[in-house]
């Protein structure tokens, strides 16, 4: 176990040594004079010596003082460096842990956008549906699915996570041709739907009116995530329920079709969250900034552009 002076009362006595005046030292550390020359003062009675000679202005070593100013101001300096080492590290690389849906279908497509825009900073994405813990330094912030309720951060609605079936055009069209009209919500129980054990199945029927007593679906593809859903959906596997602000490039581009205007919710959102003591740390504020004005464009239906 060390046997350490308190370390208040050391860097009181090396600021008031370096600068050989107690009013300098406590206007350096943020202190009164009456706090500095205290801390000196136990620092002294601590060590059975003194380490000021009090003179009118100035404060003048005794030879004990003389002996360990040079020591402690290094060690002073060193401590400084590793935390202006670790501070430089930090400002220069942003960590970003979102979903393998969100980043695979929106973000991943965009976040050059922003790095361009901050050249000085390094980006990282980490894809995870699992919980981490912003405060240990896994990430500087996340953007997860859900309620916005996570104790200990400070969370902003990007937009709301509703669903509807999407599927690819081919696979709209052959069961259009099979049925010779437009599909209705009501002919879906029987067609190939990706997931069809997935709740929100149940909730799109319902609000679609479509009652499942008599033919619930059964069967089907069941992947982990609405990223994997929409691409086996786009290879023509069958109906997805998907998130439409996900994938509107996708729709744009003809490789999904939304065959219904009805979306359903459960409630969920997406959110940007971060501990609020990091709130305005100069690259989460930019990114904040960024992702906010991105999501309200691409929601208006806008190009992409990049923002300072």
């Amino acid at each position: 176990m060390r046997r350490l002076p308190p370390l208040s009362a050391v860097r009181a006595f090396e600021a008031a040594a370096r600068t050989e005046n107690f009013t300098a030292a406590a206007a350096e550390l943020g202190l009164t004079q009456a706090a500095v020359s205290y801390q000196v003062k136990a620092l002294e009675e601590r060590m059975g010596a003194a380490l000021f000679v009090r003179e009118k202005g100035r404060a003048r070593l005794t030879p004990l003082g003389q002996r360990l100013l040079p020591t402690l101001s290094q060690a002073f300096d060193s401590i400084e460096a590793a935390f202006a080492s670790h501070k430089a590290e930090d400002e220069s690389l942003l960590t970003i842990t979102t979903t393998h849906t969100f980043a695979n279908t929106w973000l991943a497509w965009r976040l050059g956008g922003f790095q361009m825009v901050h050249t000085d900073l390094a980006v990282r994405m980490i894809t995870s549906n699992e919980a981490v813990d912003l405060r240990s330094g896994e990430a500087d912030v996340a953007i997860r699915a859900g309620l916005g309720e996570w104790p200990g951060l400070e969370a902003h609605k990007l937009m709301e996570s509703n669903f509807t079936p999407m599927a690819s055009p081919e696979c709209v069209a052959k069961f259009e041709r099979d049925l010779g009209r437009k599909l209705a919500p009501a002919d879906l129980p029987n067609l190939p739907l990706i997931g069809p054990q997935d709740e929100w199945w149940t909730r799109w029927f319902r609000d679609a009116g479509v009652p499942l007593d008599s033919h619930r679906p059964y069967g089907g593809i069941r992947l982990d995530s609405q990223a994997n859903e929409g691409h086996a959906a786009m290879a023509g596997q069958g109906f997805a329920l998907l998130t439409p602000f996900l994938w509107r490039g996708d729709v744009a581009s003809g490789r999904l079709v939304q065959p219904f205007e009805l979306t359903a919710t459960g409630g969920y959102a997406y959110w940007l969250a971060y501990p609020p003591e990091r709130r305005m740390v100069p690259k989460v504020k930019r990114f904040r900034e960024w992702l906010l004005v991105a999501i309200k464009q691409a929601e208006a239906g806008e190009e992409f552009e990049t923002y300072a």
